[in-house]
């Protein structure tokens, strides 16, 4: 009789992958970056294992808001003081820092425990074409046939 297999943390082979995020749309990206790094997309996933690879996302100030969300999308945060919340439109996010706007999308996506906050720390987003990870040797991910 076969037993299903259940990946253990120590014999994981992680990947490294570079994602373009020129003019793909947002929640298209989001969803495939937060399958790469639950490991999802592998046949042995486990879902209380970490078996998800690094995603190093590029050129995050050129991703693509559809529709209205450039100025209907809104953000929400609050300081913790009375009258202290705080909002800024999904287009002017993109324009100050692109960088949050896909990290609070994917991490949105992710498990909400350790094991999530685990996968969360494997992404890694640049606004523009230049990354520092050269040394991992990723691979490049062209995500628009998985979209």
């Amino acid at each position: 009789m076969r037993t299903t297999y259940m990946a253990k943390p120590n014999e994981v082979e992680r990947k490294w992958y570079v994602v373009d995020a020129t003019d793909i749309p947002l929640g298209r990206l989001s969803t495939t970056v937060a399958t790469i790094l639950r490991g999802k997309n592998k046949p042995t996933f486990t879902p209380n294992v970490d078996t998800g690879d690094f995603v190093i996302v590029i050129n995050a100030d050129k991703i693509k808001l559809t529709g209205k969300k450039a100025t209907d999308k809104i953000y929400y945060h609050h300081s913790g003081f009375q009258g202290g919340l705080k909002q800024v439109s999904a287009g002017e996010l993109r324009a100050t820092n692109s960088r949050r706007l896909i990290e609070t999308s994917v991490k949105g996506m992710l498990p909400k425990n350790t094991l999530g906050r685990k996968q969360y720390m494997k992404l890694n987003v640049y606004g523009g074409s230049e990354h520092e990870h050269q040394a991992q040797k990723p691979e490049f991910l062209d995500i628009t046939n998985l979209i």
